[in-house]
This record gives C-alpha cells, structure tokens and sequence, in this order.
C-alpha cells in the first residue's frame, strides 16, 4: 500500500469507463460491495492507461468529505454517499475530526468545523451519512 496525507483511500475495480470530451466519469467497485464515482480528466485517464478490471486505489481528502445526520440523506448533488456510524470524534478549537464505521472493516473521516458537529449532535454512536463529489476523488494506480 502506498503512503498518502490523505485520510481516506479504498481499493476498488474500475467497473465502468464514461469517456467525456473533457472528463471521464470512471465507476469504482469496492470489495463490500459499494460504488463509488469519480470524474477525472480525460487526459489522466488516458495517461494512466485505465481500463475495466483494473485495481486502483480511491483518494478523499477529509475536508472533502461532508456529513448530515441520518442514513439517508435525501437529495443531494453529491453521488457518493456512505452512511455509517460515528466511532470516533476528535475536537479541536476549530475543527473536529470525525470518523464513520462503514461497516466490513471500513471507515471514512471527515474534517467539520466543531460548531457543525456539535449542532448535528456527531456523537459516537450516532448515526451520519458521508457525502463528497465524484470529482473530489483522487485516482492512483497501486
């Protein structure tokens, strides 16, 4: 496994290639089961010569990560949506770090302002739902 800062990686399959003019949406298969989505520059998938059935590795900065209360979050515009329980919260003057059990041994950690997660009532125990972008997913070939 490679080393990154970023709290968050997944192993996945490559399940499905969209080529864009611009963008390529690429669909990710984790092994639990779960989909992920993440659009990258057609040029990077190109350079990185992806294909359907190749292994990679998915990158979300914390801060990318958003959260709301509950495991379903309703409509929203971001298409990849964990729901998850808090194991772990971590309170600074600021910030607070959050960690969600996704279950099968997964987990996400997003970074939220402390007011945020003492008005959402981000407790361990409760219940959340991580959201984040198909384009704030980072691609990386192991």
């Amino acid at each position: 496994m490679m080393e990154t800062s970023t709290r968050n990686t997944f192993r996945c399959t490559v399940s499905k290639i969209t080529q864009g003019a611009v963008n390529a949406e690429i669909d990710l298969a984790l092994s639990d089961g779960r989909r992920l989505a993440a659009v990258i520059t057609e040029r990077s998938a190109e350079d990185m010569g992806l294909k359907e059935g190749n292994e990679v590795f998915a990158l979300i900065k914390a801060t990318f990560v958003m959260l709301m209360v509950g495991d379903a979050p309703g409509r929203v515009s971001a298409c990849n949506q964990f729901p998850g329980t808090v194991s772990a919260r971590k309170d600074g003057p600021v910030n607070s770090e959050i960690t969600l059990n996704l279950g099968d041994g997964n987990a996400i950690t997003a970074i939220v302002t402390r007011g945020s997660a003492d008005s959402l009532g981000l407790k361990v125990g409760a219940t959340a739902t991580a959201l984040f972008k198909a384009s704030h997913i980072i691609i990386a070939l192991p």
